[in-house]
Formats: structure tokens, C-alpha cells, sequence
């Protein structure tokens, strides 16, 4: 039970700490992911909201509370850098499918980026399949209430 809270707080960190150090820096080291590049379609690759101050803080939070409870500084690393690449992913296939950066789908802008780093915790024997599910689909639902709270707050920009 402990490491599905673990996952869960490992999954908060990668999702939050992005939002939290792009209110605490403003505009500094917010230089995007994509490059401002544009994809075949003529859409952003990935849009400026992805940026390598998110993937670094994301990251970097994940490492340090995997250090902290004993997970490791590798295992941390690897499931933080995977649950920014499922945001990436998330982001990419918004893009193809003409959404704007902004723009809300329950389920896309959650499961890649809870379902990558859980299944490094299946494959590395932390958790089993059905607590493995669990855990996804805890953190979508959490995820779609706690965004419209944290935009309430001020902390988010937009409410998804």
C-alpha cells in the first residue's frame, strides 16, 4: 500500500512541479521543448507550454522523493522522465488532432502520463497489474478534480 502512494505522490510531483517552477520563474528557462518547430501538418510539434524547465523540474522532483524513500535516484529519474514523456505524447497528439495547447481531453491528458512511469514500476516488481491500474486511473480522476482547484488558486493558468 505505501509504494501505490509512492507512485501516486511520484506521478503528483511530475504533473505539478512543472506548473509550480513556472510560477515561481516566470518566463526565465522557458525555452520549448519543440523548439517552436512546426510538424508536416503545419501545427506546433508540441506547442511553448512544453517547455525544458518543466521536463527538468519534473524530474528533478521525482528524483529527489525517490532518493528520499528509498526508490532510488535511477529509478527516480527514469519515472519522472517518463511521465514527461507521456505528457510530451499527450501533447503531440493534441496538436495532430488541431487542439490548441489549452484545450481539455479527459483521459489523453492524463493516461500517458501516468501509464508510462507505472508500468516502469510493474516492470521493476514495485507494484502488481491490477494496482498498476489502480493507480492510473486514481490519478486521471484526481487530476481532472485537483486542476480546476489549483486554477481557482491561481496556481494553474488554465483549469485542466
Amino acid at each position: 500500500m505505501l509504494i501505490s502512494l509512492e507512485l501516486f505522490v511520484m506521478l503528483v510531483l511530475a504533473n505539478g512541479a512543472p506548473v509550480v517552477a513556472a510560477k515561481l520563474s516566470g518566463h526565465r528557462w522557458s525555452a520549448p521543448v519543440d523548439a517552436g518547430l512546426n510538424w508536416f501538418d503545419g501545427r506546433p510539434l508540441l506547442g511553448k507550454s512544453k517547455t525544458w524547465r518543466g521536463i527538468a523540474s519534473g524530474a528533478l522532483c521525482c528524483v529527489l522523493f525517490a532518493w528520499v524513500t528509498g526508490l532510488g535516484f535511477v529509478f527516480g529519474l527514469l519515472f519522472g522522465l517518463l511521465a514527461l514523456v507521456g505528457d510530451l505524447l499527450s501533447s503531440f497528439i493534441k496538436r495532430r488532432l488541431g487542439l490548441k495547447s489549452s484545450a481539455r481531453m479527459p483521459g489523453l491528458d492524463q493516461v500517458p502520463e501516468a501509464a508510462f512511469p507505472v508500468l516502469l514500476a510493474l516492470g521493476w516488481g514495485l507494484t502488481e497489474v491490477w494496482t498498476a491500474v489502480f493507480i492510473v486511473v486514481f490519478f486521471t480522476l484526481s487530476n481532472m478534480w485537483i486542476s480546476p482547484l489549483l486554477y481557482r488558486l491561481g496556481i494553474r493558468r488554465h483549469p485542466h
